[in-house]
C-alpha cells in the first residue's frame, strides 16, 4: 500500500512538472516571437533608410588628380591627429605623398598629452601649457589654470597626508588670481574639510569626473587654434555633413530621372538643391540675392548699391536700363558703375 501510495505521489510530482515545463516552453515561444517581430522590424527599417548604391550622387571626372592628392592629404592629416602615424606613413608611401616630418611632430607630441590625460596624468599637459603660456594667454585661454585647478583637487583627494603640499602647490595660482579669484577662493576652503574628506563636504563637486573629460576637449581645442588648425578633423567634418546631405541627394537624384530633367545637376562645386547641414557647419558668411533667390559665389559676388541696398551681380546686370539702375527696394536711381563689390 505504502509503494502505490508513493507511486501516485511521483505520479503528481511528474505531472506538475510536466505542466511547467510546457508552460516555460510556450512562454519562451511567445517572448521569441516578440522578439523576432522586433527584429524583423529593425531589419526592415535598415533596408528602408540605407541605400545600398550611392554611386548614383557622384559626379563623373571630380576626382581628378589634384582632388586625389588633396584627398590623401586630408587623410593623412586625420590619421596624425587620431594618433595613428603608423597607418598615415603607410598610406603616404602607397599614394607617393611626402609629408614634412615637421608636419607629423606637433601631433605626435598632441596625442601623448592626451593620451596621459586619459589616464588622468597631468604633468605632460602642464609642461606643454607653460612653455606654451604666452600664447595661451593671448588668446584668453585658461587652459593652464584649470590644470592646476585638476593637479591641486587630486592632491585634495589624498587627504590630510597631503595638505602640506596642496597648500605649497597653491602658489601655483598666483599669476591667475585676477581672473579666477572666485575659483581659487573655493579650492582653499576645501582644505578645511580634508579630514573628513572632500567627498562628504560642500566642496563634493571639485571630484566630478567630467571635468577630467572638459579638459581633453579644452586642451584639444586650445592646442589646435595654436597649431593654427580646426578642433574638428577635416574628414570627420565632411563626412558627418555627407551623411546628412545624402538621403536629400539620393531623393533629388531619383527625381531628376524620373522628370527626365537635364543640365540641373552639372556643376562639380554647386548642388542642385540647398541642404540644411544644422548649425555645426556653419564656418562662414553666406549671402543670397533677394531679387534672384541664389546664392552668390566668387563669379556672382554680392554688389552694394549707393542706397545700401544689396543685390547679386546678376540681378545687377539684369535690372540696369541704358546707363540707368533703380534700386527694386527703394525709388533711388544711380549708375551701375557705382556698385561695389562685397566681401564677408
Amino acid at each position: 500500500g505504502q509503494d502505490a501510495e508513493l507511486s501516485g505521489t511521483l505520479s503528481l510530482v511528474l505531472t506538475q512538472c510536466c505542466k511547467r515545463i510546457k508552460d516555460t516552453v510556450q512562454k519562451l515561444a511567445s517572448d521569441h516571437k516578440d522578439i523576432h517581430s522586433s527584429v524583423s522590424r529593425v531589419g526592415k527599417a535598415i533596408d528602408k533608410n540605407f541605400d545600398s548604391d550611392i554611386s548614383s550622387v557622384g559626379i563623373d571626372g571630380c576626382w581628378q588628380a589634384d582632388s586625389q592628392r588633396l584627398l590623401n592629404e586630408v587623410m593623412v592629416e586625420h590619421f596624425f591627429r587620431q594618433g595613428m602615424l603608423d597607418v598615415a606613413e603607410e598610406l603616404c608611401q602607397e599614394s607617393g605623398l611626402s609629408v614634412d616630418p615637421n608636419q607629423k611632430e606637433p601631433f605626435v607630441e598632441l596625442n601623448r598629452i592626451l593620451e596621459a590625460l586619459k589616464v588622468r596624468v597631468l604633468r605632460p599637459a602642464l609642461e606643454w601649457a607653460v612653455s606654451n603660456r604666452e600664447m595661451l594667454i593671448a588668446q584668453n585661454s585658461s587652459l593652464e589654470f584649470k590644470l592646476h585647478r585638476l593637479y591641486f583637487i587630486s592632491l585634495l583627494m589624498g587627504g590630510t597626508t597631503n595638505q602640506r603640499e596642496a597648500l605649497q602647490y597653491a602658489k601655483n595660482f598666483q599669476p591667475f588670481a585676477l581672473n579666477h579669484q572666485k575659483d581659487i577662493q573655493v579650492l582653499m576652503g576645501s582644505l578645511v574639510y580634508l579630514r573628513q574628506g572632500i567627498e562628504n563636504s560642500p566642496y563634493v563637486h571639485l571630484l566630478d569626473a567630467n571635468q577630467w573629460a572638459d579638459i581633453c576637449d579644452i586642451f584639444t581645442r586650445d592646442a589646435c587654434a595654436l597649431l593654427g588648425l580646426s578642433v574638428e578633423s577635416p574628414l570627420s567634418v565632411s563626412f558627418s555633413a555627407g551623411c546628412v546631405a545624402l538621403p536629400a541627394l539620393i531623393n533629388i537624384k531619383a527625381v531628376i530621372e524620373q522628370r527626365q530633367c537635364t543640365g540641373v545637376w552639372n556643376q562639380k562645386d554647386e548642388l542642385p538643391i540647398e541642404v540644411d547641414l544644422g548649425k555645426k557647419c556653419w564656418y562662414h558668411s553666406i549671402f543670397a540675392c533677394p531679387i534672384l533667390r541664389q546664392q552668390t559665389t566668387d563669379n556672382n559676388p554680392p554688389m552694394k548699391l549707393v542706397c545700401g541696398h544689396i543685390i547679386s551681380r546678376d540681378a545687377l546686370n539684369k535690372m540696369f536700363n541704358g546707363s540707368k539702375l533703380k534700386c527694386p527696394y527703394c525709388p533711388m536711381e544711380q549708375s551701375p558703375g557705382d556698385a561695389k563689390q562685397i566681401f564677408f
